[in-house]
């Protein structure tokens, strides 16, 4: 298959541009000419601003909402299958039912933007052309390491242990449980959408929540480090998720569907 991936230098991007060795592949990052669906099966559409602090409306509406409007107005008028990345925020302080029909809570301008995207999308006609959205839970792996503030629990506690044998972690964070999800696994479900038949939002996740403190806990004991507890950042405490875990009934539903029909 022909495909368009943008976003291809970024963390999740890059571990599927080196998963789609087998296709062809037109890569797309910012700073470069707009690129041309035409002639492309699909486009693979991971290119956004990922920082949850961001507070430059118009930056991040630019980068998030009117250029994957563009992009999927282009995928219309070509006749090209479109997936993107939406996220989990969009469910903001939810504790429970998070399901992709229930009523979402979005907290900061980067899971408004996600939202957005997800509301104009369910209100176009698509004419013939599958369009296929993900909300990733809290996906971690390697490669994070431009991320910087953004890196999930995972990676941040790897580099505090390793660099200075102590992990820094929020208080209460027993508390804190997500549904971490590797990035092999998000990859695999991008490539297994290619054959359903039909367009929509779906989670991505585990379905397995779990704390900031085993997550912390487990990395301590492997690197022999220590933890330290400390405060919330100000800026942090009224969107800070205190829990998600992705209902997948919906994507393994949908995934079961196809492997039912080759049998």
């Amino acid at each position: 298959m022909k495909i368009l991936l943008t976003g291809y230098k970024g963390f999740i991007g890059s571990h599927m541009l080196n998963a789609l060795s087998d296709h062809e592949v037109t890569t797309y990052e910012w700073n470069e000419t707009l690129p041309s669906v035409e002639g492309h099966d699909w486009v693979i559409h991971m290119g956004a601003n990922s920082s949850t602090t961001e507070r430059n409306i118009e930056k991040i509406m630019f980068q998030n909402f009117d250029f994957s409007v563009w992009l999927l107005n282009e995928c219309i008028e070509n006749g090209v299958n479109l997936q993107y990345s939406s996220s989990a925020s969009v469910y903001g302080m939810r504790s429970e039912n998070f399901r992709e029909d229930q009523p979402v809570d979005p907290r900061n301008p980067y899971a408004w933007t996600k939202y957005l995207f997800e509301r104009y999308v369910r209100n176009i006609d698509p004419k013939g052309i599958r369009i296929q959205g993900f909300r990733y839970f809290n996906v971690y792996g390697s490669g994070e390491d431009h991320k910087e503030g953004q890196a999930s629990p995972h990676h941040t506690f790897t580099k505090q242990a390793k660099e200075t044998g102590v992990i820094r972690l929020f208080e209460n964070s027993e508390n804190y449980k997500r549904d971490f999800v590797p990035v092999e696994l998000v990859i695999d479900y991008h490539k297994k959408f290619f054959d359903v038949m039909e367009s929509g939002v779906w989670n991505i996740g585990t379905g397995k929540p779990v704390s900031f403190e085993e997550v912390a806990r487990n990395i301590a004991e492997k690197y022999g480090a220590k933890i330290e507890y400390i405060p919330m950042p100000e800026k942090l405490r009224d969107s800070y998720q205190a829990y998600t875990c992705a209902d997948m009934t919906k994507t393994l539903s949908s995934l079961k569907y196809i492997e039912n029909k080759r049998n």
